[in-house]
């Protein structure tokens, strides 16, 4: 779970980015704007980065209200192993997704990266997790998302094979997991796949 001071930190973020988007009164603009900056410097500094590279992760700064992300995983489990993606970003694994693309429902984004990753046409079966990442135990991030998962199934008999952003994909078993992207999947994600798979859970867990 990320600290209480990265989440203040977003959340006056968020705050400003909101308040400069609407507000059209020039002093509310400079108190809006002083914010801000407070919350971009304090984000720098609890993520020893630039500043710089506050501002560029969020390209759309007060251009709309601001909201989470949305991220999208998908698990699809096959004789007692889980597909995994190996990260071109950091050289770990985690469940195939990513970012939810404009256009598309959250089934049919998961069903897309599956393919781009891993190689593999699915099918989904149900969602199973809706996570708040800053509520769990992944890899602090200043940004804020919601994490979608998904439970598929595989259609046809390719076998998987990396994509124009991994470097690899396979098949695990539970006790046999390579070293996790903890910024993208952790193992309690994995674990909860295999729970709903083996129906052991059937209510979607969520924050």
């Amino acid at each position: 779970m990320e600290s209480r001071w990265l989440t203040h930190a977003k959340r006056l973020q968020a705050i400003a980015s909101t308040g400069l988007h609407f507000c059209r009164d020039e002093h509310d603009r400079e108190r809006y704007q002083e914010i801000a900056d407070i919350a971009h410097q304090m984000l720098a500094q609890l993520g020893d980065v630039p500043l710089e590279r506050i501002t560029d992760l969020v390209s759309d700064f007060a251009q709309r209200y601001s909201t989470p992300m949305v991220e999208v995983r998908g698990a699809l489990i096959e004789d007692e192993r889980i597909l995994l993606v190996r990260e071109q970003h950091d050289g770990l694994w985690a469940l195939p997704g990513g970012y939810a693309d404009v256009g598309l429902s959250a089934g049919e984004n998961i069903i897309k990266e599956i393919h781009e990753e891993a190689g593999l046409k699915v099918t989904v079966r149900q969602l199973y997790g809706l996570r708040h990442k800053a509520k769990g135990p992944y890899k602090a991030d200043h940004r804020d998302f919601y994490k979608l998962y998904f439970l598929c199934e595989r259609q046809g008999d390719d076998s998987p094979v990396a994509g124009s952003e991994t470097s690899d994909a396979a098949f695990f078993a539970l006790d046999q997991l390579p070293e996790l992207s903890q910024g993208r999947t952790v193992l309690r994600d994995i674990q909860e796949a295999f729970d709903f798979h083996h129906g052991r859970s059937s209510l979607v867990l969520f924050d």
